[in-house]
C-alpha cells in the first residue's frame, strides 16, 4: 500500500483548545479518506504553542532550535498540510503567522493545504477567505476549495445536520485526500529542473 505524510499545524493557545480539536478532526477525516483510496498516512502534529519562545528567538536570530527545525521539516516535507488558526481581530493569530514567516521561501509551493479556523461566533468566518487563504496563496500552496470554520455553537451533535460541522469536515477532508492522491501520482516536480544555465545560453550564442 502506498504511504504518504500529512502535517497538521495548530495555532491554538489553550490546552485543550477548540483549534486543536478542529485540527485533529480534520486530520482524522483526511487520513480515513486517504485510506479509502488505498493510501496509508503518517500524521505529524505541530502544536505551535509549544514552540512560541523558539519562534520568537528564530525571528531575532535567524536560527531555529532543534525541536523547531524538526517541526519545520515535518511541515515542509509533508505531502499534505492541515493548517488551523484561531481568529483574533478578524485575522489569523500572531503565532500562526510567525511560523509560516520562518519557513524558507517557496517551501510550500504546490503543497495541498486544508485551511481551518475557529472563533467564538460565526461573524468571523469570512476571515478564512480574506486573511488565511491569501496568506497561503502568497506562499504558493495549493489550497483546498473547502475551508472549515468552527464557531462555538458548532461543537454540538451535528452529525445529522446538513451543512453542519461534521459534513463540512468530511467534504474538506475528501477534497484534500484527492489533492494529495493526485500529487502522489504526479510526483514532486522541480519547477526549475529543466532550466538552461545562463552561461550555457551565452556560449550557445
Amino acid at each position: 500500500m502506498t504511504s504518504r505524510t500529512l502535517a497538521v499545524v495548530s495555532a491554538g493557545l489553550g490546552q485543550p483548545s477548540s483549534t486543536s480539536l478542529l485540527a485533529g478532526r480534520l486530520a482524522g477525516a483526511t487520513s480515513q479518506a486517504l485510506l479509502d483510496l488505498g493510501i496509508e498516512v503518517e500524521v505529524t502534529t505541530v502544536e505551535l504553542r509549544t514552540h512560541a519562545h523558539d519562534l520568537t528567538d528564530h525571528l531575532l536570530t535567524g536560527f531555529a532550535t532543534e525541536t523547531l527545525q524538526a517541526a519545520k521539516d515535518a511541515v515542509v516535507g509533508a505531502d499534505g498540510l492541515v493548517a488551523v488558526t484561531p481568529i483574533f481581530s478578524a485575522s489569523y493569530n500572531g503565532l500562526f503567522k510567525t511560523f509560516f514567516d520562518v519557513l524558507d521561501r517557496g517551501a510550500l509551493r504546490e503543497t495541498p493545504v486544508l485551511l481551518g479556523a475557529t472563533a467564538g461566533t460565526a461573524r468571523h468566518s469570512l476571515a478564512l477567505e480574506h486573511a488565511v487563504r491569501p496568506l497561503f496563496a502568497h506562499l504558493g500552496a495549493l489550497t483546498n476549495p473547502t475551508a472549515v470554520f468552527a464557531a462555538a455553537e458548532d461543537w454540538g451533535n451535528d452529525a445529522t445536520v446538513e451543512g453542519g460541522l461534521a459534513a463540512r469536515i468530511q467534504r474538506a477532508a475528501t477534497e484534500l485526500a484527492g489533492l494529495v492522491a493526485s500529487r502522489e501520482t504526479a510526483g514532486r516536480v522541480d519547477p526549475f529542473g529543466d532550466v538552461t544555465p545562463f552561461s550555457q545560453l551565452l556560449s550557445a550564442g
